[in-house]
């Protein structure tokens, strides 16, 4: 491994010895902290948001836009650790298919809002801006082209509650903001704190989860605190593959020789959460992370025979590369906050970074022969980004209003840096390492860009029954320009029991840097006359001479218009139903191309510029879509006797997607045979995603037992392929989940469950085209309930 571009082989055990310690703490704290405070009343807390608005003590049932609030207790009651898999479970608008054999989509996996692109949401954590992930999705699963944030390096242990916006919120936020926004509040408070042990597996005995979690908090003085959570967790892969029948002459032929299905993973991760009072007008904050996660995938199964010949000496069985690859994220939040002048006022500086750094194993570089090393090192990527925030808001009374008029004010500067480390030179020279060719040194390099924004906000209660608010806000980007969003919102109450909301709104999604530079050459396998087939395929920035070469011009932001219109209905405090129609119009929307298989011209062209290729691809404005649906949640308590009750939701989200303008192909393309956005890519963002989601949840509390059931209808879906007669279309998919939990004594609660308790499978994928690999990878990687079936698992907590 060359010492230039070698990783560093750091031992994982000091970053899994702090958070252990941090464990420890919290399972001593009982004796150490303070008495617990009052917490607010169940259902109390759900009422507040922060997100979308200014105004102080704005309920969910106030809110122009529609709003979903999911406490702590609502992550909890699922088996999963992950924070991506949970809002998929807990939110019919949120989908998050479990890609595998899709590269490093298997350690970062994309989850979509309202079907769109994953990085077409906006991630917030206390309020503040996100940074994305480094990792593109650049193989064929769901979300293909996006590097949006890894939400499964936030721990539940972590969030005290999350917010979800379903509205276009550019004007308010920032770039991203077109499908929502969801925002991650923290656990605070020196008061409190609980640990938990967890055990899990599937029905078929893999896929073993075991896990630690805690969070305590302590007091800074008699003016502070500072809270930690911590999170250590081992994943084992699952396996669902089919045994490989394909060659009699294959030495493990009739074998089970694929690893299908989620990935081994072990994540641990530490967050900081922090507040201490400096005077009675200023306090200041703090909150970060750190974290890694290891994650060992499967590439796709090399036989012992390419043809008729031996393809190694090293592997004459055949073998399954590995994947093994360490993701990196950390981050730190400072800042302070304060009244002045009637004023509520916050400056922030916000720095985060998430580095995916990826080693190959148990395979060979086919080039050099036997001399092959069987480990490399395959390079690394890195998001980086900077953001400084000023924001001030104030109630002033107007006269001819029932309440104030909330103004609010603030600027922003971020500057965002991505780079790309070269792997050793075994991992990319002659044909590259097998599962992920490493990363060229003429891959390798840094981009960066700044950009600044202004924003105000104005909104109020005009009378009783009316109120509402406008936005606007204006960004210059040093790498594309300026752009301006806009946001008008308006609800009506026609009684105090029922209610007319609606926003309409203009955003934008600039252009990632990853979109605009991320650069490789590796194997792809596309299916050529039937047959799957490895293609030595180069992924080129669209600035470069490889790229103009097959018709790239620079990437323009996306922009955004949506609508909403919805109605609210509450005749009393224990019945809420909201009904919320939208359409979000995107134009210039970026996609990743088609993979391009080149004829001998176009290699000629690309082998002069020093890329001998057989297939190209880059990002590329393809298309103007349209997006309509409609979100329906409906909630019910019903108050039984000696405080027991039973809470019923229903939710349901109905979403279409299509195509209004298809951008015209370069022309040296169509003289050339080829499409830039072919049939798949465009059905990809259209049909892909289930077109709707229907939920039932039940959850049944008496005395110190409590009761969890949810049922999920995931639509049909369909994935799609060049040729039309090819599609797969799936049908509806139903699935329950049921827990119970006991309470023993003060501290103390223990939970059991089952995730697909009937052990739902979605049907497999279709033999023709080959589509299957011949049977070796029998489910689809887009079905949005996974194909692990029936998990079991178990908790214990103590809390206090």
């Amino acid at each position: 491994m060359s010492s230039s571009t070698a990783r560093s082989q750091l031992p994982a055990l000091p970053v899994k010895t702090v958070i252990a310690a941090s464990l420890v703490a919290c399972f001593s704290l009982p004796m150490q902290a303070q008495a617990q405070q009052e917490l607010p009343a169940e259902g109390e807390l759900q009422s507040v948001v922060v997100t979308g608005t200014f105004a102080k003590n704005r309920r969910t049932i106030d809110s122009e836009s529609p709003i979903d609030i999911l406490t702590s207790r609502d992550l909890q009651s699922t088996g999963s650790g992950e924070l991506a898999t949970v809002l998929a479970r807990l939110l019919p608008s949120l989908n998050f298919a479990r890609a595998t054999g899709a590269d490093a989509s298997d350690a970062v996996r994309p989850a979509q809002l309202r079907g769109l692109s994953p990085d077409q949401t906006l991630v917030l954590v206390n309020g503040k801006r996100r940074y994305t992930s480094a990792v593109v999705n650049v193989n064929g699963s769901l979300g293909r082209g996006s590097a949006p944030v890894d939400l499964n390096a936030i721990p539940l242990a972590a969030i005290d509650h999350v917010e979800v916006l379903r509205d276009g919120a550019a004007a308010q936020y920032g770039s991203d903001a077109i499908a929502g926004v969801i925002n991650i509040i923290l656990k605070k408070g020196a008061a409190g704190g609980d640990v938990e042990v967890g055990y899990g597996q599937t029905q078929e005995r893999d896929g073993k989860q075991k896990s630690i979690k805690g969070s305590a908090g302590f007091a800074l003085g008699d003016d502070g605190w500072v809270r930690v959570s911590a999170e250590v967790a081992e994943r084992d892969p699952t396996n669902r593959a089919g045994a490989d029948f394909r060659n009699p002459a294959e030495p493990r032929y009739g074998k089970v020789n694929q690893r299908y299905g989620d990935p081994e993973s072990k994540p641990a991760t530490i967050f900081l959460n922090s507040e201490y009072r400096i005077n009675d007008n200023i306090d200041w904050y703090a909150f970060g992370n750190y974290g890694k996660r290891d994650t060992s995938a499967a590439a796709t199964w090399r036989t012992a025979y390419n043809g008729t010949a031996l393809r190694t000496p090293i592997y004459p069985e055949g073998f399954l590369p590995l994947q093994n690859s360490t993701l990196t994220d950390q981050s730190i939040v400072t800042g302070l906050r304060g009244e002045a002048a009637g004023w509520r006022w916050d400056a922030s500086i916000n720095y985060g970074s998430n580095k995916f750094e990826l080693d190959l194993d148990n395979t060979v570089n086919q080039s050099l022969g036997a001399n092959s090393p069987t480990h490399f090192y395959a390079g690394s990527l890195k998001n980086e980004q900077t953001v400084f925030n000023l924001d001030a808001a104030r109630e002033f009374p107007v006269s001819y209003f029932t309440g104030p008029l909330t103004v609010a004010v603030g600027a922003e500067a971020r500057h965002e840096k991505y780079s790309i480390g070269a792997g050793d030179e075994a991992s990319y020279t002659g044909t590259g390492s097998q599962g992920f060719a490493g990363f060229r040194p003429a891959n390798a390099g840094s981009h960066s860009r700044h950009n600044e924004s202004i924003y105000v906000n104005l909104e109020a209660e005009a009378t009783k029954k009316l109120s509402g608010g406008v936005a606007l806000r204006h960004e210059r980007y040093s790498d594309f320009g300026s752009t301006t969003s806009a946001k008008g919102s308006a609800r009506y109450a026609f009684t105090d029991a029922l209610s007319l909301r609606g926003t309409v709104s203009s955003g934008f999604r600039a252009p990632s840097l990853a979109q605009q530079y991320y650069t490789i050459t590796t194997t792809n396998f596309q299916v050529v006359n039937g047959i799957n087939t490895p293609i030595e395929t180069g992924t080129f920035a669209v600035n470069t001479p490889q790229a103009r070469a097959l018709g790239a011009q620079d990437l323009k932001p996306e922009k955004a218009r949506n609508y909403s219109l919805g109605l609210q209905f509450q005749p009393n405090r224990n019945f809420t139903t909201t009904v919320d129609a939208y359409r979000i119009d995107i134009d210039n929307r970026i996609l990743f191309s088609a993979n391009l298989v080149l004829n001998n011209a176009l290699k000629s062209v690309l082998a002069a510029q020093g890329t001998p290729v057989g297939s190209g691809r880059y990002f590329t404005n393809a298309v103007d879509t349209r997006t309509e649906g409609v979100d329906i949640v409906s909630t019910y308590r019903i108050d039984l006797q000696e405080k027991d009750r039973l809470d019923l939701t229903v939710a349901y989200n109905h979403n279409k997607s299509k195509v209004q303008k298809i951008a015209d192909n370069p022309a040296i393309l169509t003289a050339n045979n080829l499409k830039l956005i072919d049939r798949q890519s465009i059905d990809r963002i259209t049909v892909a995603s289930p077109k709707d989601k229907f939920s039932l949840a039940a959850d049944y509390g008496f005395g110190i037992w409590n009761a969890h059931g949810v049922v999920t209808r995931y639509g049909s879906f369909t994935v799609p392929q060049n040729d039309a007669k090819l599609d797969q279309t799936y049908d509806p998919q139903w699935v329950l989940d049921v827990s119970g939990s006991v309470k023993l004594g003060k501290n103390w609660r223990l939970v059991a469950g089952i995730d697909n308790v009937t052990n739902r499978y979605p049907a497999q994928v279709t033999s023709a085209g080959n589509l299957n690999v011949n049977g070796t990878q029998p489910y689809s990687i887009f079905a949005p309930n996974g194909f692990n079936g029936r998990y079991y698992y178990a908790k214990a907590g103590y809390s206090w």
